[in-house]
């Protein structure tokens, strides 16, 4: 069974964000766009051969707890060991480094092949990649020389150790405490909860990037530090020893089954070592790293797993036969596909996928550049844009996930409920990512708190150049003008909410300028949307204009029906935050009963 489109994905590569002109710069002079497309055909089929077939298994079979470790799926192992052997891990690494100096551009598009292949079993070696980064970015020569070569090779598991019982997203509130020895390292006391791979048998060791307060240091975010905490430490004479890192217990989630959420207890025989990464009291500004990283991963995944459902839903729908067309009584049944309502959920769910993975195409592009450039001011501005457009790559693609997983079911009827199909699981799978990296609304506040408001707003300004010069190329093509006209429509408002809610801000009410974040945030997010699909519609016209093809021609179609099923949500939702109410602020607890 299909589950994302090939053709799709070279065509937001090649002909959207032109990956080949990367191989201009120096760091990516002995690649061409030939090597990137053998890169995901070997995806492909190490994702069709070896991690699609046990889908379903890793569903069912969900890890479980045994003599306190966690057994995963025994495929894993093997797994593991393919994603290291292959480069998978560290692929955008330098040579120097071990690795294949992939543009992130690529890397990020193995990550969408594998998350629509089995979403549990992807995350396993891209969680190990963001903790060894973290290492690679921060960490001494000696952490360097002791960790990094294993956990890119698959053999050593790395995990984000973040979640506390009573500190989620609020991680000025954790309590996890960590006490300095002469010895140089640190011995570390507390609990972790949540934490994906956290501990499992597919791989030798686990070793987690955690952040812990140092005893004595100021309270809040200022206070945290952040450590390599390895469950077996690794000693001089090359032995592991067990660190004083207990399995507390694994839990058991609605979807994301097959990946182990592991309960972790830290120092009850008060020898857990911990050992600092970077600077006292300044982890959470290296956990960033790790935390931005994350947040684009997460919304890759989600697209990944709306990929995967809808392809799911369009076979059901091309070949269940049910009802008749208007008009038609007594004659055959027609398929699903040939009823306008199906089509529209089919269309939901192709807009959904192909726009969201157009912007984190657009993200990896910018961290591409990024790292490229030479100009200074080129540089800045890929940076601003990149930090301004990262709520919207986790939060959009996650909430949207839902919907288009839900359309998927629902093209199935009845059988969608079913777990004899896949649309179900999908639905769970994608419950998760509102949550994982910071719930959405904390994305709102982010987008607007912060990442607006701490230039007066001159990122938006950048923002909203780019989305300009597209709407001006794109209304010189009669197919694309009144969707021009929309966006450029839409974005005007956005500019005069913003500046609006700015004074609320600027006035010291800053509960009420933040209350409705969350719903900026999905407005934003609608309008940075509608031009990635203006962008797809222009290389379509561009294309169409030489010849006919149904590819570049569906292309259209979706985006019409962006622009006129989904874009005209902002009107309602600019209402909303113009509106002269503050009754989520003022409703007391007393009020809900």
């Amino acid at each position: 069974m299909q589950y994302y489109d090939r053709r799709n994905l070279d065509f937001l590569l090649e002909e959207v964000f032109k990956i080949q002109e990367l191989s201009k710069y120096d760091f990516h002079k002995e690649h061409n766009l030939e090597a990137y497309k053998m890169v995901l055909d070997a995806c492909t089929d190490l994702s069709t051969k070896y991690m699609r077939p046990i889908l379903k298994e890793m569903d069912v079979n969900q890890p479980i707890m045994e003599n306190g470790r966690i057994i995963v799926h025994p495929k894993m192992k093997e797994l593991m060991n393919m994603f290291g052997e292959g480069g998978w891990i560290n692929a955008p690494l330098s040579y120097e480094e071990g690795g294949q100096q992939m543009p992130y551009s690529v890397f990020n598009a193995t990550m969408f092949i594998m998350g629509a292949a089995n979403y549990s079993a992807s995350v396993f070696p891209f969680l190990s990649a963001g903790a060894a980064n973290l290492i690679r970015s921060f960490g001494t020569d000696e952490q360097k020389a002791t960790y990094l070569d294993k956990m890119y090779a698959g053999i050593w598991q790395g995990t984000m150790a973040l979640t506390e019982p009573e500190a989620g997203s609020s991680l000025g509130d954790l309590v996890t405490s960590a006490q300095r020895t002469e010895e140089g390292y640190y011995k570390i006391k507390g609990q972790k909860i949540f934490i994906s791979c956290g501990d499992h048998d597919a791989c030798e060791n686990i070793i987690h990037l955690m952040l812990a307060r140092i005893e004595g240091a100021p309270k809040g975010t200022k206070g945290i530090s952040l450590f390599v905490v390895p469950r077996l430490r690794p000693e001089a004479n090359g032995e592991l020893v067990f660190n004083d890192v207990e399995t507390a217990g694994v839990f058991h989630k609605m979807g994301y089954k097959g990946a182990p959420i592991a309960h972790l207890i830290m120092g009850e025989k008060d020898d857990c070592r911990a050992y600092l990464v970077g600077e006292e009291h300044k982890g959470l500004n290296c956990m960033f790293q790790m935390m931005n990283e994350a947040r684009i991963a997460v919304g890759m995944n989600a697209s990944s797993i709306a990929s995967a459902a809808y392809y799911a839903a369009l076979e059901y729908a091309k070949e269940r036969k049910q009802g008749r067309k208007l008009g038609q009584r007594g004659k055959e049944q027609v398929t699903l596909i040939e009823h306008a309502d199906v089509k529209r959920l089919l269309l939901l769910q192709r807009a959904m996928v192909e726009g969201s993975l157009s912007l984190l195409l657009e993200c990896s592009n910018y961290a591409d550049l990024i790292r490229l450039s030479e100009d200074e001011a080129a540089r800045e501005k890929y940076e601003a844009l990149l930090g301004l457009l990262t709520p919207v790559a986790k939060s959009y693609p996650a909430e949207m996930g839902c919907i288009s997983t839900s359309a998927a079911i629902q093209c199935l009827g009845g059988y969608g409920f079913t777990n004899e199909y896949l649309p179900e699981l999908f639905y769970r799978e994608a419950r998760i990512h509102p949550i994982h990296e910071g719930a959405t609304a904390i994305h709102g506040m982010d987008l607007l708190g912060r990442k607006i408001a701490k230039d007066q707003g001159a990122t938006l300004r950048i923002l909203v150049a780019e989305i300009q010069r597209v709407t001006e190329e794109a209304s010189k093509h009669p197919q694309l003008a009144t969707a021009a006209v929309s966006l450029g429509k839409s974005l005007d408002k956005l500019v005069e909410v913003t500046m609006n809610l700015s004074m609320k801000a600027m006035q010291g009410q800053m509960e009420a300028f933040l209350s409705n974040a969350t719903l900026y945030l999905d407005a934003f997010s609608h309008i940075v949307l509608a031009w990635q699909w203006l962008k797809q519609g222009l290389v379509a016209c561009t294309a169409l204009a030489e010849k006919e093809d149904v590819f570049y021609r569906a292309k259209l179609y979706t985006l019409e029906y962006f622009f006129n099923y989904e874009l005209p949500k902002t009107r309602a939702l600019f209402a909303s935050l113009q509106a002269n109410t503050n009754v989520t602020v003022e409703m007391d607890e007393s009020h809900f009963f």
